[in-house]
């Protein structure tokens, strides 16, 4: 295979097996021809000449780029400086496995994963504190809206918690800091989650990262980053600032001495606004109370009336928004404040919908940006807390069948940042021997495909292009889990070759 970093020509010998192949008679070999990062020309293999570098992809099948429309870029790459805790199932487990993990440079112990809504014990102070001792100790939540702190760690960072537990926006503070690494260790760890992401054929996200990116990505670039492109976003307590630097959704965000195969990358995302918790947190804003807590509907974090203020303003700057909406009453919420507003984007995660409110998607134009994974992830957790809501769970054909555009994502490092992951999740609904969950809401791979890209195999479209070992429309959700990409081509330069 053509080394990585290669700017290439054409793509030979590859059936086309995603977007595009609505364009093509049959499914024989073509030639994707590549100029100045876009495809320029498809022909039946060896009809044209084919002049410079060129991949064989050796009767590979191909798909567009694919994307993962919501990724926490810093938190996802430092994941791997921290201790799993995805095994633990109590929490007096989690708090062994955490007296046993080193500290980090910095003197804090950091674990990430646990799921405390499916424990039969609770996480307390004492206990996390017996176990831990005097070195500040940090556990995440699996859904990022909570923290496990002991003592120590509560001292240092000026909290205070009866039971060592943070939620929703002290929880975010708190990962916010520990995100906090200079500049240099964490362009480090994006470059090689990078290069990950491209050897699953990623070639866009859009970043969620709580951070002022706006000057992170373009230095990145101008230090060689090239596996991927980036729309990157901002959050409310940014807003002023965005505004002040004239960012618009869309625009072109470089230095413009960058290197060849990064230019053109980064872009301009949305407005992010978390309005609501999550349902591992039990703190999704849901109609109906969580079980054993008839006073628990989980929370609005942002009032409907500071929702279409925000909103109003970042339309009048020209910024698209995407709100964060996990249950019922912050989705109803959010898509009344699109509706006042007239603002454009999208709203995340949309995991318990009211019927009534399906058809407002299509209507209102506002895109499902959805994680197909957290529905197989969080099936036992729904099973448990949402058995009395009477709206429809992670849905994914309703949505559709309603005219509502899906976009995936992995919400990573919720979920592991592969798209086969989401596509598989999509079209089959399990990822165990357990039979399909809901699978009336199950997605053909064609749709599943549509929801995990940007762009399309035909000439004009941006040479982005991803070769599998098999072909995804004949794969079993198992196979297209484990799918091998061969090869990932990012506006014609080879950002994977394996």
């Amino acid at each position: 295979m053509t080394e990585r970093g290669t700017a290439i020509d054409a793509i030979t010998a590859v059936r086309v097996a995603g977007p595009g192949r609505e364009y093509l008679m049959d499914d024989e070999p073509v030639d994707i021809f590549i100029a100045d990062g876009r495809i320029v020309d498809i022909a039946p293999t060896g009809s044209l000449p084919v002049r410079g570098e060129a991949v064989d992809a050796a009767g590979a099948w191909a798909v567009p780029g694919l994307w993962d429309n919501h990724v926490h870029t810093v938190q996802w790459a430092l994941t791997s400086e921290r201790a799993p805790l995805g095994e633990a199932d109590s929490a007096a487990a989690a708090a062994r496995t955490m007296s046993d993990v080193a500290p980090l440079p910095d003197g804090r112990r950091v674990g990430t994963g646990f799921r405390d809504a499916l424990w039969a014990d609770r996480p307390a102070l004492e206990l996390l504190d017996a176990a831990t001792g005097t070195v500040p100790t940090y556990l995440i939540n699996a859904d990022v809206h909570s923290v496990w702190l002991n003592s120590a760690a509560l001292a240092r960072e000026g909290f205070r918690s009866d039971d060592g537990m943070l939620r929703e926006t002290d929880a975010f503070e708190i990962s916010r800091r520990l995100n906090a690494v200079d500049a240099a260790h964490g362009d480090r760890a994006m470059m090689s989650a990078g290069e990950q992401a491209a050897a699953r054929g990623i070639t866009g996200l859009v970043d969620f990262d709580m951070a002022w990116s706006a000057e992170a990505w373009p230095r990145r670039v101008q230090a060689g980053f090239a596996s991927h492109r980036v729309e990157f976003a901002m959050y409310p307590f940014d807003l002023d600032r965005a505004i002040g630097a004239g960012l618009r959704t869309g625009e072109l965000r470089e230095d413009t001495d960058a290197p060849p195969a990064g230019r053109g990358l980064v872009h301009v995302g949305p407005l992010k606004v978390i309005t609501d918790g999550s349902l591992g947190t039990r703190t999704a804003a849901c109609s109906h109370a969580y079980p054993g807590d008839p006073g628990n509907f989980g929370m609005l974090t942002v009032p409907s009336d500071e929702l279409v203020e925000l909103l109003t303003r970042a339309t009048g700057a020209g910024l698209a928004v995407a709100v964060h909406a996990i249950g019922d009453r912050a989705i109803t919420s959010a898509l009344d404040a699109f509706t006042a507003t007239g603002a454009v984007g999208s709203i995340e995660h949309v995991q318990l919908v009211r019927h009534t409110d399906l058809a407002r998607f299509a209507r209102l134009g506002v895109v499902a940006s959805v994680q197909p994974q957290h529905a197989v992830d969080d099936r036992d957790l729904v099973d448990r807390h949402w058995a009395e809501q009477t709206a429809i769970g992670y849905p994914l054909a309703s949505l559709r069948d309603a005219g509502a555009q899906l976009r995936f994502g992995s919400d990573a490092p919720v979920a592991a940042l592969d798209p086969w992951h989401a596509i598989s999740a999509a079209v089959s609904r399990t990822d165990d021997e357990r039979t399909p969950w809901h699978p009336e809401e199950r997605v053909t791979l064609d749709q599943a495909l549509e929801a995990s890209v940007r762009t399309s195999l035909r000439p004009g479209q941006p040479a982005d292009v991803v070769l599998c070992a098999a072909d995804p429309r004949t794969s079993t959700g198992e196979e297209l889990r484990s799918m091998v990409v061969q090869a990932t081509v990012l506006a014609g330069y080879v950002t994977h070759s394996g």
